[in-house]
């Protein structure tokens, strides 16, 4: 029933505790890389959006990006496919579209894991 898997969602998400997580930033990664490299907080974010720009425009050229051992860019097909409106329950056409996709490398999950 539907009860009974909310309840086991419920007990999975309380295994951890979400509240201590935290999301970083673009400014909390730019004094993060101007740290660790040892460069003023100014270059640290023109390097960010240089690297930012060069990857969007790799993949707006239909092109992967691939950083051995941190991962792979890559843009994806997502067809187009009939939804519903969950409030209404109505039938709605979802176009397709492009997607960005990250796979990352082995160095980068062994780092995580």
């Amino acid at each position: 029933s539907k009860a009974f898997v909310y309840k086991e969602f419920y007990i999975f998400l309380q295994k951890f505790n979400f509240k201590n997580v935290k999301n970083m930033n673009k400014s909390e990664l730019v004094d993060a890389m101007a740290a660790k490299a040892g460069i003023t907080k100014t270059d640290a974010k023109a390097a960010l959006e240089a690297f930012m720009d060069a990857t969007a425009e790799t993949l707006k050229n239909g092109d992967r990006l691939a950083l051995v051992g941190f991962g792979t860019f890559s843009v994806s097909e997502r067809a187009a496919r009939t939804g519903r409106n969950p409030q209404t329950g109505e039938e709605i056409q979802i176009p397709a579209k492009k997607v960005v996709k990250f796979k990352a490398g082995t160095s980068l999950a062994d780092k995580i894991y």
